[in-house]
């Protein structure tokens, strides 16, 4: 009894300290990034430190830039762009860098609609995917009702493999795109609360 009782105190207080630790280390990281030299000079003159200040002044640069680059349509920020993508190793950073950013906070990035079961990489073997569209085109060049589907790789959903695929293929399960990608994540030890069941 009581190592099941110390065993369900570990499941319940390890993610919060861990949550707690890293959500400080975040904060201390980011408010150094600024906070350290304007605090020396708040401290210089005033004699004392505001904790988070550096937080405050990022957040204002980051809408600062956005603003500029919306009046000025992308042409600074282009153009510096290519002058990066010049350098071999910073273009190698920089590229993936931005593709991942833009995936998790452009708003007009792609939504996933449906989360699906798909035959592969061979018969028998089903593999997690997500409904992203369906293309007039593709239906007419084929003859069939083609869905497009992105299969995520594990751990990382950010990268994978896109397919056009029959939609009479794909088994529709009655889960979120959140679930989902917790699934995807854990490698499958975050199993869903709700029944996988066909549509």
């Amino acid at each position: 009894m009581l190592r099941r009782w110390f065993f369900t105190g570990l499941v319940v207080l390890v993610p919060i300290v861990i949550t707690v630790y890293v959500v400080i280390g975040l904060f201390n990281f980011a408010d150094s990034i600024l906070g350290r030299y304007i605090n020396r000079y708040i401290s210089l003159y005033f004699g004392y430190k505001i904790p988070g200040l550096g937080i405050i002044f990022s957040i204002l640069i980051v809408i600062l830039a956005g603003i500029i680059s919306s009046f000025l349509r992308w042409k600074v920020f282009k153009r510096l762009e290519l002058l990066i993508l010049k350098f071999p190793l910073v273009g190698k950073i920089y590229a993936p860098t931005k593709e991942i950013v833009k995936f998790l906070f452009s708003p007009s990035k792609p939504s996933f609609k449906r989360v699906v079961l798909v035959e592969f990489p061979k018969e028998g073997v089903y593999s997690l995917a997500f409904v992203t569209g369906k293309f007039s085109k593709i239906n007419e060049k084929t003859g069939k009702k083609m869905i497009s589907i992105f299969i995520p790789s594990s751990p990382s959903p950010l990268t994978g493999f896109t397919y056009f695929i029959s939609e009479d293929k794909l088994i529709y399960l009655d889960i979120s795109v959140e679930e989902a990608v917790k699934i995807i994540v854990s490698g499958g030890m975050l199993s869903s609360s709700e029944n996988f069941s066909q549509k």
